[in-house]
């Protein structure tokens, strides 16, 4: 028993420690964001500043650059994580019906997505071909889905009792009115945990908006990394990205990350009932 107690104490100050690395870099940058400049800036303190404000805050909802950024990004998101949900559900329940024409070839086709990605310039070129360079499409359509997602959805959907389906058809239910009223409230736990992955992903685009899209239409993740590695929020030659860019102190580089990051770590507590179930369904058929 006693050895016990000690394994106890020893996992739970191990467990402390681990945690400790995760939440005290967060811990700083609240504290940063925080502070004032000349403050954050000398390293006069770790966790705890003197003296306290909210001018970080303040001077990045007065920017018009950052709060551009910000709509931006909202409408990247919402946008995206509807259309991709959407058509994911769509895909997979139609992939899901044996019955389908061609479902081995479209299978066969999706599952090579899997094991072959194509470049950089491939991809430019056929959305340099379809017009939508400098359009918000551009960093959503490429990415509207992906075959993990339809394959995951397509194992779950085909879980479900055929009993239901049959039940459904003999009362007169066409495909629309099945999937609407008897496969999605069913499917409730994975269709939330893939929404959520969909709006981290859509909500953390970088990387396509900094090639396909203008400066003015960059999402905030681009802003962030301009503010923070490049050390200027320079995105065009206006007064007012001029006037941020000398403005780009520690704390307030900090309060930005820290308003790209609540968001979503907001969002978690209401879908966490549905991740935690989701998250494995699909995956196996019983």
């Amino acid at each position: 028993m006693k050895s016990l107690k000690l394994y106890d104490l020893a996992l739970s100050a191990l467990l402390f420690i681990f945690c400790s690395f995760v939440i005290i870099p967060f811990l700083y940058m609240l504290a940063v964001s925080f502070s004032f400049s000349t403050d954050s800036e000398s390293g006069a303190f770790f966790l705890l500043p003197p003296r306290w404000t909210l001018d970080a805050y303040k001077y990045l909802f007065s920017t018009p650059v950052f709060m551009k950024s910000v709509g931006n990004t909202v409408l990247i998101t919402f946008v995206g994580t509807l259309l991709g949900v959407a058509v994911s559900i769509l895909l997979a329940y139609a992939l899901s019906k044996k019955e389908l024409k061609g479902r081995g070839i479209m299978m066969s086709l999706i599952f090579l997505t899997l094991v072959f990605q194509v470049g950089i310039i491939p991809n430019y070129l056929v959305v340099k071909s379809l017009g939508l360079l400098e359009s918000y499409w551009a960093v959503m359509l490429p990415v509207l889905t992906n075959a993990f997602t339809i394959l995951i959805m397509k194992t779950f959907f085909q879980g479900l009792p055929p009993s239901l389906d049959e039940a459904a058809r003999m009362d007169g239910a066409g495909e629309t009115r099945i999937l609407w009223s008897v496969v999605i409230p069913l499917s409730t736990p994975i269709i939330a945990t893939f929404t959520i992955f969909f709006m981290v992903d859509r909500w953390n685009e970088f990387f396509h908006a900094i090639i396909y899209l203008k400066s003015d239409k960059w999402p905030l993740q681009a802003l962030l990394r301009q503010m923070v590695v490049v050390g200027s929020s320079q995105t065009g030659s206006d007064a007012s990205t001029e006037a941020m860019s000398q403005n780009l102190g520690l704390n307030v580089k900090m309060a930005a990350i820290l308003l790209a990051m609540f968001p979503l770590v907001a969002s978690y507590p209401f879908f966490q009932k549905f991740f935690e179930k989701g998250a494995t369904l699909g995956s196996v058929k019983e």
